[in-house]
């Protein structure tokens, strides 16, 4: 008796060449060359933490931003401030005019008083996020990399401090001009300063920002150039997958047909 192999190698490489279109298809489809970790193992691997550096990146510019804004914040409070202080020195010098009567001093007086408030709340309600900004030393830290240690950081100063002088001038007075004199040139000085260090964390920011950006689509073509599909390769690959797929088939059928015939013969 003959017995005949159904086991057909045929079929086999008839599976393999459906499995390899199939992949050819999600290739396609998807727009990736690497779906999983069977297209490409290591390719997978780097993809992953090339993707993540692009999602770190992308939110490290958006932190660059949160602290240009937070700086701008700052420096327009500062910005307000020292128009006040100019005003109360433009103030003191009026106050140096030895014709003023007692009631012009107090009128005077009256104005300075309303300008060192109008100081004070600046200094309370300038804040960003519900931070204050001008009213105490120390750092505001904005992480501007994808990696650990990669910050900037916005300085904030205790303003009233600084402002201590000017906030009490006293221009009642003919004896208190001098001092307000003095005490709002130091005042001009301490809120330009401070203006100066927050237009250079601004620049600073700023060109991180840019840098990122740049940095982000360099690492998202590097990642591209590995995940996409090549799809002038693809299709060819389909094309030339689907001659192989209908070869097969037709030698499949045909050593049907030749199995046939010889189970014929035998029966």
């Amino acid at each position: 008796m003959i017995n005949v192999n159904n086991n057909n190698p045929g079929s086999t490489v008839l599976q393999q060449l459906q499995e390899k279109q199939k992949s050819i298809f999600e290739k396609l489809a998807s727009g990736k060359r690497v779906n999983g970790a069977a297209d490409d193992a290591a390719g997978l691997q780097i993809i992953d933490r090339l993707t993540s550096q692009v999602s770190g990146y992308r939110q490290s510019v958006s932190n660059a931003y949160d602290g240009i804004s937070l700086s701008q914040v700052a420096e327009g409070g500062l910005s307000g401030i020292s128009n006040d202080v100019s005003r109360i020195r433009e103030l003191s010098i009026k106050a140096g005019n030895g014709i003023l009567s007692a009631a012009d001093r107090k009128a005077i007086q009256s104005e300075v008083s309303q300008l060192q408030d109008n100081i004070k709340a600046t200094i309370d309600q300038t804040e960003f996020a519900g931070k204050k900004l001008l009213s105490g030393d120390g750092e505001i830290d904005f992480q501007v990399g994808a990696n650990a240690g990669q910050k900037l950081s916005v300085g904030t100063k205790d303003v009233a401090a600084g402002l201590q002088d000017i906030l009490s001038v006293d221009l009642s007075s003919a004896s208190g001009v001098e001092d307000a004199l003095k005490a709002a040139d130091a005042a001009v000085e301490f809120v330009d300063s401070n203006r100066a260090d927050l237009g250079a964390t601004q620049n600073r920011f700023e060109s991180a920002a840019r840098n990122l950006t740049q940095t982000e689509v360099n690492v998202a073509e590097a990642r591209s150039r590995i995940q996409d599909t090549d799809y002038a390769q693809a299709t060819s690959e389909s094309a030339a997958n689907d001659i192989l797929n209908q070869s097969s088939i037709a030698v499949r059928a045909q050593a049907n047909q030749q199995q046939g015939q010889v189970l014929a013969l035998l029966s």
